[in-house]
């Protein structure tokens, strides 16, 4: 009887634990690098070293589990956005400020030479991004409140390079002046009578060169 009852407890300790070096994970390849050290990551994960090793065999493993875990919760931000916002442009600024807040800007360029890019999870998790982040913008713009000039990819692009770090400066101490750019950045996006021609089309993320 014992055993029985201690199972899903055993269970539920272990999924805890396995969130937590997830998220200790994000947080040091955003400060350190894709090399940061695992003992750091157990260290700020509350776990020893063996229980890291226990969830995840190696560092190749732990990173692609980060990118996973990173694209899930963006596509969650955006599905919360829709269905919570009350019009569409809402929903549309609220998931890039969420977007954001993954530090996708500082973790892509990071992440992307230690993962593969054709493994059949990534490729749908890819997908699934891709696809959220064009109906927030398609649905913006068809009810004519953000501007009909710019693609998934212009939005992209713009968000990395205001969510990655500058050298020379600790990145999560950057946030409070990121979100006033994205900010600066979404009132730019608005549609209205009086705006800049942009250069060019719309930038799809198919534009987007792919990463290695």
């Amino acid at each position: 009887m014992t055993t029985v009852a201690a199972a899903p407890r055993l269970r539920a300790d272990a999924s805890r634990n396995r969130a937590r070096i997830v998220a200790a994970a994000r947080e040091a390849f955003v400060e350190y690098g894709a090399m940061a050290p695992l003992d750091e990551i157990a260290r700020r994960a509350g776990v020893g070293n063996a229980t890291l090793y226990r969830n995840f065999a190696d560092r190749r493993t732990l990173i692609h589990q980060v990118s996973l875990a990173v694209m899930e919760r963006i596509v969650a931000h955006a599905h919360a956005a829709a269905t919570e916002e009350p019009d569409s442009f809402a929903a549309f600024s609220r998931f890039v400020l969420a977007a954001a807040d993954e530090r996708i800007g500082a973790l892509c360029p990071l992440l992307s030479d230690s993962i593969d890019p054709n493994d059949p999870e990534l490729v749908e998790a890819r997908a699934e991004m891709k696809q959220v982040t064009e109906d927030l913008i398609t649905r913006a713009q068809a009810d004519g409140l953000l501007r009909t000039d710019i693609g998934a990819g212009d939005v992209v692009v713009a968000m990395a390079q205001l969510t990655r770090p500058l050298p020379g400066f600790n990145c999560l101490d950057l946030d409070p002046r990121v979100r006033r750019h994205l900010l600066l950045l979404l009132d730019g996006l608005r549609a209205a009578p009086a705006r800049s021609v942009l250069p060019g089309g719309p930038v799809t993320l198919e534009d987007l060169p792919p990463r290695a």
